[in-house]
């Protein structure tokens, strides 16, 4: 029996600290290869609920419990050709969707084993390297930035 093809829309959840730690996760299916938590939206499923559902899959935290916060950015890109069978014939692009979650400090994992080998918490910019994903990369990069806005807009709200 054929699994139902993945949806070409996708969430990127960066997962971090506030003194940008950042969490990598090991693909099992491709060891060395280093990512932020990712998944394929469901049919039905808002952009929300499909990044707190890859975040517990993947980490067993429960996103709503911390700062999960939409980056209204999102990066279109061409799959890559190992995965590519699991769209239907003819995608050859997704479009990502990038959210970050912020902890209060490095917490411990629970990896979907199928998914991941082990994880990994690194400052952001060497996490950044790590990663294979380019977007992935970029969107670390991002964190300080995100951050700065964050607490501008926080400074600016509370003179209000």
């Amino acid at each position: 029996m054929h699994k139902p093809y993945k949806i070409p829309v996708s969430v990127l959840v960066v997962i971090y600290t506030p003194d940008l730690q950042v969490l990598l996760l090991e693909r099992a299916d491709h060891p060395g290869y280093w990512q932020s938590v990712t998944g394929s939206q469901n049919p039905g499923e808002t952009l929300r609920q499909t990044a707190l559902r890859e975040v517990l899959e993947e980490t067993g935290l429960a996103a709503e419990q911390f700062e999960l916060v939409d980056c209204q950015q999102q990066n279109s890109y061409a799959i890559y050709p190992e995965w590519r069978h699991r769209y239907a014939p003819g995608v050859h692009t997704n479009t990502e969707h990038v959210w970050r979650l912020k902890l209060p400090a490095p917490l411990p994992i629970s990896l979907a084993e199928r998914e991941h080998l082990r994880y990994a918490w690194h400052p952001y910019q060497a996490a950044a390297q790590q990663c294979f994903s380019p977007s992935n990369a970029a969107a670390i990069l991002q964190l300080p930035q995100w951050e700065n806005r964050a607490s501008e807009y926080d400074a600016t709200w509370n003179k209000l």
